[in-house]
């Protein structure tokens, strides 16, 4: 338990450090405010103000050739109540003795609502998938995992922040934004995709 919450504070200081290099003020909520990490606001764009939610991941191997997985949890898969609402998705690399410093984070900036769909998707397609055996189909979305791979285009998107995340375009790959309009798979309940389709 304490190592992961020792993951989960390098996922956010290090998204924190990243954030001020951008230009944005960043302030860690401990814990005080549901649904975000650290609130910011960019300090030359209008004073633009984001919520940002960080997930961290370690699959114990490099950044790239890693997958990194994450779990939202029942809170990931509510729709935004602003406009802008970020996932910043974390894939670090532990320090091993034989790679005592690791490359770089890698980092996925996805607006909430981009998130909660792409995991959402990912899950009702194992949950159809015939391939798994009997009995195993049976986690809830709320428990669901998806690899950082959904969210690749979505990698290092620091630029996207100051856009209100309606108007971020969707990114997630082809098939999953096919899958949307497959009845078998669909979106969360109540998400802002069902209104505009």
């Amino acid at each position: 338990m304490a190592d992961n919450k020792m993951l989960k504070t390098a996922g956010e200081h290090w998204v924190a450090s990243t954030l001020a290099l951008h230009g944005w003020a960043p302030a860690l909520t401990r814990d005080g405010i549901e649904r975000t990490d650290i609130l910011a606001v960019h300090v030359a764009e209008a004073r633009t103000a984001i919520e940002v939610q960080v997930k961290t991941s370690s699959d114990g191997r490099n950044v790239d050739g890693g997958r990194g997985v994450f779990m939202l949890g029942r809170k990931g898969l509510l729709p935004s109540q602003s406009l802008h609402e970020w996932f910043v998705l974390v894939v670090l690399a532990r320090p091993t003795p034989e790679r005592p410093a690791p490359e770089p984070p890698a980092a996925y900036v996805v607006p909430r609502d981009h998130a909660s769909a792409g995991f959402w998707i990912v899950h009702q397609r194992w949950l159809t998938d015939p391939s798994v055996p009997a009995g195993r189909r049976n986690t809830p979305a709320t428990h669901g995992r998806v690899t950082a791979d959904v969210f690749a285009s979505y990698r290092d998107r620091w630029d996207l922040l100051s856009v209100p995340t309606p108007e971020v375009p969707v990114l997630l790959p082809e098939w999953v934004q096919a899958a949307q309009r497959d009845q078998r798979f669909g979106l969360p309940p109540g998400h802002p995709w069902h209104t505009a389709a």
